[in-house]
C-alpha cells in the first residue's frame, strides 16, 4: 500500500468506500478487503453499517493501529451534544476506542458550525477522533473553517473524478495542508465506458476504471475510496501502484471534465 502524508498522518491511497453494504454482504466484504491488504476503511452514521464493519475488524489480524478508519455526523446530528453522543454510539458500532478521522458528513446551516467544530475538537482532545475535518463542503466553507473559525481541518471528502474534477480545491488543500478524499471516483461506474480512459488502460494492460484511480492519486493530497463488493472488483481497484501515467496522458484525463455531479441531494449547499 502506497500512503499520502498530510499534517504529519500517513493515510493510504485506496480506501474501501461502504455506501450501500449492508449486514453479511458488508461485514464479508470489508473481511476480504482487509484480507487483501486494505487498511483504510470508509463509514458514516448514515450508512448504517458500523457494527458490520466493526465485526470485520475485529476478525482481522491487522493490528488495530495499522488501520485508518473514517465515519462521519450525519446531518442532523451536529448540535454540540448530539455530536458527542452520536460518535460515541458509533464508536460502540466499530467496537473501537477511536477514529482515525471524524469528518461532518454534509453541512447544516440550522447548526452553529463553530459549535459543531467545538463538539469534534472535544473528541480529538479525548482521543476518540484522531483528526477532524468535513465531507461535501464548499470552498467557501472550507475557507470559513480554516480561516475564520480556525478549525486544524485534515480532510474535506468529495466527490472527485474525471467528469468532476476538484481543481480549485485541489490548490487550496496544498496551501492548507489538508487531504482532499475522493468519493465516487469511478462515477458510479460511468468511467467505465468513456473511451479516452479506455484506451490509455489498453496503454498499459489496465482497466478505465484503474485509470482514474491512478490519475486521483498522483495528484498531490489525493487519496480514493472507491466502492467495490466482488472480491475481483477489491482487487482490481488496489492493483494500480505498479504503473505511472505519463504528462500527456494526464492532460487527456483532465480534459474530461465536465463538472458532473452525481451526488446532490436536497440538502446539499449551494456548490460554488
Amino acid at each position: 500500500m502506497h500512503y499520502k502524508s498530510v499534517q504529519g498522518v500517513e493515510v493510504p491511497e485506496i480506501g474501501l468506500g461502504t455506501y450501500k453494504l449492508y449486514g453479511r454482504e458488508c461485514y464479508q466484504t470489508v473481511k476480504t478487503a482487509l484480507d487483501l491488504g486494505y487498511t483504510h476503511i470508509d463509514t458514516a452514521q448514515m450508512y448504517k453499517n458500523e457494527k458490520e464493519i466493526g465485526q470485520a475488524i475485529r476478525q482481522t489480524v491487522v493490528a488495530r493501529e495499522d488501520l485508518f478508519i473514517t465515519t462521519k455526523i450525519w446531518h442532523t446530528n451536529l448540535e454540540h451534544d448530539e455530536v458527542l453522543q452520536s460518535v460515541e454510539d458509533s464508536l460502540k458500532e466499530l467496537d473501537t476506542h477511536y477514529v482515525d478521522l471524524l469528518l461532518i458528513h454534509w453541512p447544516n446551516k440550522q447548526y452553529s458550525l463553530e459549535k459543531t467544530f467545538e463538539a469534534m475538537l472535544v473528541l480529538r482532545d479525548q482521543g476518540k477522533a484522531m483528526n477532524i475535518g468535513v465531507s461535501n463542503f464548499t470552498m467557501a466553507l472550507v475557507k470559513e473553517s480554516i480561516e475564520e473559525i480556525r478549525v486544524p481541518v485534515f480532510c474535506n471528502q468529495v466527490e472527485f473524478h474525471p467528469f468532476l474534477a476538484q481543481f480549485d480545491m485541489l490548490e487550496y488543500s496544498y496551501d492548507n495542508d489538508f487531504l482532499l478524499m475522493a468519493y465516487s471516483p469511478l462515477a458510479q461506474g460511468k468511467i467505465l465506458e468513456n473511451k479516452t480512459l479506455q484506451k490509455i488502460g489498453q496503454q498499459h494492460g489496465k482497466t478505465a476504471a484503474q485509470v482514474s484511480l491512478r490519475w486521483l492519486i498522483e495528484q498531490e493530497n489525493v487519496v480514493a475510496i472507491p466502492k467495490a463488493s466482488s472480491e475481483a472488483h477489491l482487487r482490481e481497484n488496489i492493483n494500480v501502484f505498479d504503473f505511472e501515467l505519463s504528462d500527456e496522458e494526464f492532460e487527456l484525463i483532465d480534459n474530461l471534465n465536465r463538472s458532473e455531479r452525481l451526488v446532490n441531494p436536497s440538502f446539499a449547499p449551494d456548490w460554488d
